[in-house]
């Protein structure tokens, strides 16, 4: 049973929406003190909470509970208090009369949103995501040094930089930075820079006026704001666009946001961490990242070892991820076998530690026997392309696209689906934008940027500056 904050210093509406959580099996800790937020939420360890909120000093209270979801809840608009409460990062903003469903479903919608940490996730959930401070740290000699760095570089608050592989735990560690900073009690803001639009980003990042732009109807404050005091994570930030790298590197150098349309700037205390796959030197030699902004976010680094480089761990972490899986699905332990630990350390991992992960749940939830075996994990078949030995994860199970199918039958014996999506992005991408790929390939465009991180392929955007310059 998932349980739930109440804070609303009006009775009447408090026992109501007790009422409403409680009909659908939540368990409610009420008050109507808002100043015992933090404490309750320490105490009781709930899921997510839902505060009435209507002055700034009450808003502020907000700002203690960062690690958990809150849905403010008035009974009127006002856009100072809104303002406020998305800088002390709620995640829902309902005003009354709210409708059972609606609340109910704005609840679930937070309790979907998040990566409940172990010590509040009921043990009869039916989450199945590892907690987010909850991870298995490891004994090789690179991990040892990257913890001791972590503590070291969270103790300032520099500009850090973290390169690691898709799936390595990139997020985790800014996470960790963050959680042993003294900014741990003000909110952690994450970006990724990949996954928002090019003509989005800078809006998201940087807010606007109302009457910006078409459709700017009010007045809204950026991520970075919404970081105010605390930590911005820029994960990807290798696919930040040229001119959102202009204004980003303007911020670092001046502590300053000026929104889209806005005539004057506000100074904004926010420690900056970021994260890439890439190699950002060589973009930056290539024109592809401005040598500017690269120096700025190289002052500290934090590298973070492939899986495949961390043999020693390799076979302990799987133990790990069965247990923390088993106990938060409710699910008796079922050890791994033999076989299952064989093909473990056998197997490259190219998604790292998030490919591991997915394998043990999806072992964890279809397996049938009293032990994991190999064929629960999903990569057991090995197949032969191009002349070495490969292992096939179940992931390249998706269906040939329509446009990829016409190759001929002796390419088709050669070539993996993998080696298909690879070969007809490369040759394509040139001539074909974002979308136009992804519906040729018949996916959607975030599957596609995922693919493309998994078997780093980067976006050209080269070709479009030397268009434009021309």
């Amino acid at each position: 049973m998932a349980s739930v904050l109440l804070a609303d210093a009006n009775s009447s509406s408090r026992r109501q929406t007790r009422d409403i959580l409680e009909r659908a099996n939540f368990q409610v800790i009420e008050t109507g003190d808002l100043t015992a937020i933090a404490v309750l939420a320490e105490r009781h360890n709930p899921q997510c909470a839902i505060v009435t909120t209507r002055i700034k000093a009450d808003i502020a209270q907000l700002a203690l509970v960062n690690h958990l979801p809150v849905l403010v809840l008035n009974d009127y608009t006002n856009l100072r208090v809104v303002v406020e409460s998305m800088k002390s990062g709620v995640a829902e903003y309902l005003v009354r009369p709210v409708g059972d469903e609606a609340l109910l479903g704005a609840v679930e919608s937070m309790l979907d949103a998040t990566e409940a940490l172990p010590s509040i996730a009921p043990r009869s959930s039916s989450r199945s995501k590892v907690g987010r401070g909850d991870f298995f740290q490891g004994s090789c000699q690179q991990i040892k040094s990257l913890v001791s760095d972590i503590t070291k570089v969270a103790a300032t608050d520099a500009t850090v930089l973290i390169l690691g592989e898709t799936g390595t735990g990139k997020e985790l560690t800014a996470r960790r930075v963050h959680e042993l900073s003294s900014r741990k009690n003000r909110p952690m803001v994450t970006v990724n820079c990949a996954a928002i639009p090019d003509t989005l980003i800078e809006s998201e990042l940087f807010g606007y006026e109302k009457g910006a732009f078409t459709g700017a109807t009010t007045d809204r404050i950026g991520l970075i704001e919404a970081a105010r005091g605390g930590t911005l994570f820029l994960d990807e930030i290798g696919e930040l666009p040229m001119a959102a790298q202009a204004r980003l590197l303007r911020f670092m150098q001046e502590g300053e946001v000026r929104r889209i349309g806005a005539v004057h700037a506000n100074r904004i205390d926010v420690r900056l961490i970021c994260a890439t796959h890439r190699e950002l030197s060589e973009l930056a030699s290539r024109d592809e990242f401005r040598q500017d902004l690269y120096h700025r976010i190289n002052v500290l680094r934090l590298e973070i070892p492939p899986l495949r480089m961390r043999d020693e761990d390799i076979g302990a972490m799987a133990h790990w991820f069965v247990d923390s899986i088993c106990r938060q699905l409710g699910f008796a332990l079922r050890p791994l076998s033999d076989e299952a630990i064989s093909l473990i350390h056998q197997y490259s991992w190219p998604g790292n530690v998030r490919e591991l992960q997915h394998a043990i749940e999806r072992a964890v939830v279809m397996g049938d026997g009293p032990n994991i075996s190999a064929d629960d994990l999903g990569i057991a078949q090995v197949a032969a392309v191009s002349g070495r030995p490969r292992v096939v994860t179940l992931q390249d199970t998706t269906r040939v696209p329509q446009v990829i199918a016409t190759e001929t039958a002796e390419d088709s014996e050669e070539l993996s689906l993998e080696d298909y999506f690879q070969r007809f992005v490369l040759e394509h991408q040139d001539n074909m934008n974002e979308t136009e790929l992804a519906q040729k390939l018949g996916i959607s465009r975030k599957c596609l940027w995922e693919r493309r991180q998994r078997f780093d392929i980067p976006r050209k955007r080269r070709s479009k500056r030397r268009l434009s310059a021309k």
